[in-house]
C-alpha cells in the first residue's frame, strides 16, 4: 500500500481514537459495561489493521435480523469474502484470546455468513473463508494484533479433516 494512504489510515485511527476519548470525558460515550467498550475498541483497532493490510472492510457488526449474533468484521481480500470474528482481551492469560471462539460461536458465524451471501447480488456465490482476529490491548503496552486466516472451515468436519 502506498505510504500517503498508509498515513491517511494512521490519521484516521487517530482521530477516531480522539473522539472517543473526548466522548468519554464530557460525558457523551455510552455508560455501558467496560467488556463491552474494550469489545468495541478491539474491533476498532482490527478494522485498522485490516484496511493496513488491504482489505476492503464492507461491514462492521453485522447481524441479519433473523439469526442471533453478529460477525464483528467483513471484508475483502481480493475476490475472496472474509468473515472475521475478533476477539479482545486486555491481558494475555492462560487461554489464547481465539480459544473463546468454541463451536456454537462458529455455528453462529456460519448462519450469519450464508445469510450475507444470500442477500448479494448476482446468482454465484464468492469464495469465502472465516478469520479470527485476537487483539490483546494491555494496558502499558502497544496494541498486539494475531491474525488466524482461514481459522475454520464451513462444517466441522472440514476442520477436523485439516488438522
Amino acid at each position: 500500500m502506498a505510504w500517503f494512504a498508509q498515513r491517511r489510515i494512521d490519521w484516521l485511527e487517530w482521530s477516531a481514537a480522539a473522539l472517543r476519548r473526548a466522548a468519554q470525558l464530557y460525558g457523551g460515550a455510552a455508560n455501558g459495561p467496560a467488556h463491552l467498550a474494550t469489545g468495541l475498541e478491539g474491533e476498532t483497532a482490527g478494522f485498522f489493521y485490516l484496511r493496513r493490510k488491504g482489505y476492503t472492510v464492507v461491514a462492521r457488526r453485522w447481524s441479519s435480523g433473523l439469526q442471533r449474533g453478529d460477525v464483528d468484521l467483513i471484508a475483502w481480500q481480493n475476490e475472496l469474502l472474509c468473515f472475521i470474528e475478533v476477539k479482545t482481551r486486555t491481558a494475555h492469560d492462560l487461554v489464547a484470546a481465539e480459544v473463546a471462539v468454541d463451536s456454537n460461536k462458529r455455528n453462529t458465524l456460519r448462519k450469519l455468513a450464508r445469510a450475507y451471501m444470500r442477500q448479494l447480488p448476482g446468482s454465484q456465490m464468492p469464495a469465502a473463508r472465516f478469520d479470527i482476529l485476537s487483539v490483546y490491548l494491555v494496558p502499558g503496552q502497544p496494541k498486539e494484533l494475531v491474525h488466524f486466516e482461514a481459522a475454520f472451515g464451513w462444517s466441522d468436519a472440514q476442520e477436523y479433516e485439516l488438522r
